[in-house]
């Protein structure tokens, strides 16, 4: 059973950045592969970044490309995403999400997932 837990979400202004953190317990992440997704209010959850266990390769939405980071530190059994540029519809509830085999882009095969944090972008 793996434990996810999300931090580092808040209240920023429109262009500002975040750092959200991911850590893990229960099991050792090393050879899961991690993602990001996100849940506005009435929308569907989607997805966002993900990386592979090595982390030799990532992923990204569009929205999010060139703006969002995501990074992993193995050894701390931690996923981050470094959010950049923020805008008003990069409000949501991010949810960290981790799977043993397949790269998280879809959440219908996510394994486990963490509570979420909110982030909120201001005009």
């Amino acid at each position: 059973q793996v434990q996810l837990v999300e931090s580092g979400g808040g209240l920023v202004q429109t262009g500002g950045s975040l750092r959200l953190s991911c850590a893990a317990s229960g099991r050792t992440l090393t050879y899961y592969a991690m993602g990001w997704f996100r849940q506005a209010p009435g929308k569907e959850r989607e997805f966002v970044a993900s990386i592979s266990w090595s982390s030799i390769n990532t992923y990204y939405a569009d929205s999010v490309k060139g703006r969002f980071t995501i990074s992993r530190d193995n050894a701390k059994n931690t996923v981050y995403l470094f959010l950049n540029s923020l805008k008003p519809e990069d409000t949501a509830v991010y949810y960290c999400a981790a799977n043993p085999d397949r790269i998280p882009k879809n959440p219908a095969v996510v394994m486990y997932w963490g509570q979420g944090t909110q982030v909120t972008v201001s005009s």
